[in-house]
C-alpha cells in the first residue's frame, strides 16, 4: 500500500509517494535524493543514518517514512547557516573528527541532539539518574550508539567538547 507523504527536509518541505513499509532512510535517499543520511549496518546498529527527526536523533533505517508524515528531518547537510557551519561540524573539522567520513553525518546530528538532550538535563548511564559534566566518559556513553570504523573517536569526543564550549 502507498502512502503520500510530506517531509520538511534540511528547510524544504518535500512531497513523496512511499510504500507504507519504506523506512525513512530509504524515503531520503531512494525517493529524495538526499544523501547525507548513510545506510551502514540497516540494523540500527551503527548509526550511521542518524538525523534529526522534529529536533530529537533518530535511526533512520529503523524508522517507517509513513509514520512521520508532516516532520521536520534535518540532516547533517541542513545544519549550516549558509556559508557558516554548524558549531559541531565546525569543531568536528578543527578536530580532525573523521578519517573515511562514511560515518561522519550521522556523528554529527548525534552529537547535535546528544547535546540539546544533555543541555535539558537528561541523565545518561554514567551520571547515574543525575545530569553530570560533559566528560570524556559521559560523551562516549551518549554517543555508544555511533560506530566508526575507521576508529577516530579521540577526534569526535575532542570535537564534541568543543562544540559544548
Amino acid at each position: 500500500m502507498d502512502a503520500e507523504i510530506t517531509l520538511r527536509v534540511d528547510g524544504t518541505e518535500r512531497t513523496v509517494v512511499v510504500d507504507t513499509r519504506t523506512t525513512l532512510l530509504d524515503a531520503l535517499r531512494e525517493r529524495l535524493g538526499v544523501m547525507s543520511p548513510k545506510k551502514g549496518c540497516d540494523h540500527g546498529q551503527c548509526g550511521s543514518c542518524t538525523v534529526l527527526l522534529d529536533g530529537r536523533r533518530v535511526i533512520t533505517c529503523l524508522t517507517l517514512a509513513a509514520a512521520h508524515d508532516g516532520a521536520d528531518v534535518t540532516t547533517a547537510a541542513g545544519l549550516a547557516d549558509g556559508a557558516a557551519l554548524h558549531p559541531v561540524q565546525q569543531a568536528f573539522l578543527d578536530q580532525d573528527a573523521f578519517q573515511c567520513g562514511y560515518c561522519t553525518p550521522g556523528q554529527i546530528c548525534s552529537a547535535v541532539g546528544m547535546l540539546d538532550e544533555a543541555g535539558r538535563g537528561w541523565p545518561s548511564a554514567v551520571t547515574g539518574g543525575e545530569p553530570g559534566p560533559l566528560d570524556d566518559a559521559e560523551i562516549r556513553e551518549r554517543m555508544s550508539g555511533n560506530l566508526c570504523r575507521c576508529g577516530a573517536y579521540a577526534g569526535i569526543v575532542r570535537a564534541i567538547e568543543q562544540a559544548a564550549r
